[in-house]
């Protein structure tokens, strides 16, 4: 699987930081050509100078269709063109329902959801050009699954990003291209080190694995449906939780 991968150009939205940025290093290691693409370029080169191996910064906002069709021409000149897109680019501040705003609920729409039609919208005449092309999306177990209070706008557009992929894999398979979806549950990452280590003790005990995940272990999840191997895997989801999801309560993690 590893070796399917190299010499591939991949691109990874959102790649400056927390899962984006496991996502990214995780294909480095497997010899890929790794494009980070993100808003601000001094954070996108310092991914790329940390993760090494040849990655790359690019500057590029999903929320606008014309700044992440530049960035993926850039991408795309640098590395011979586009085997595999992550859209992985996401944000989630927390707001409940009674205190949301408009604007607060339009930010994250337009960010996750919008931005990952942008990010695919812009990737696909590229993608279709490759014997490889691969669209892996970062979507979450919060709002296919489960709820958190805080987060109404945030699981509706993880949510959101499962039905658009549905439709979108079908779309695409005429091209060989694939869409597939990696679910994280809880990760380590600079966002979640902001709830506390009050929280972070508390959803590792509510985890079978006792421990909250890595950011490389959504990165491996992302290299499997990529691969050569995944070829005939499409339209498809992957919960990566250490069974989080499972436990009908803390009872049964006794």
């Amino acid at each position: 699987m590893t070796q399917s991968l190299k010499g591939r150009s991949v691109v990874v939205t959102g790649g400056s930081k927390g899962i984006g940025k496991g996502i990214a290093r995780v294909f480095a290691l497997s010899g890929a050509k790794v494009a980070i693409v993100a808003r601000h370029p001094d954070q996108a080169e310092a991914a790329a100078a940390e993760i090494g191996h040849g990655a790359f910064g690019v500057v590029g906002d999903v929320t606008s269709l014309a700044s992440i069709e530049s960035a993926l021409e850039v991408a795309a000149k640098r590395s011979g063109g586009i085997d595999v897109l992550c859209a992985n680019a996401g944000i989630f501040p927390q707001a409940r329902l009674e205190d949301m705003t408009s604007q607060q609920w339009d930010e994250v729409v337009d960010t996750n959801l919008k931005g990952t039609f942008h990010a695919v919208k812009a990737a696909v005449p590229y993608l279709k050009t490759s014997d490889q092309g691969r669209v892996v999306l970062t979507s979450s177990i919060t709002g296919p699954i489960t709820g958190f209070p805080g987060w109404s706008h945030y699981g509706a557009t993880k949510a959101g990003q499962l039905g658009f992929m549905r439709t979108a894999c079908i779309e695409l398979a005429r091209y060989g291209i694939t869409v597939n979806a990696v679910m994280p549950g809880n990760i380590v990452t600079e966002g979640l080190a902001g709830l506390g280590d009050d929280y972070q003790k508390t959803m590792a005990a509510s985890i079978p694995l006792k421990r909250l995940g890595r950011v490389e272990d959504i990165g491996h999840a992302a290299l499997y449906f990529a691969s050569k191997e995944a070829g005939y895997v499409t339209g498809q989801t992957l919960i990566v939780d250490g069974g989080q999801i499972l436990p009908e309560s803390l009872e049964a993690l006794a």
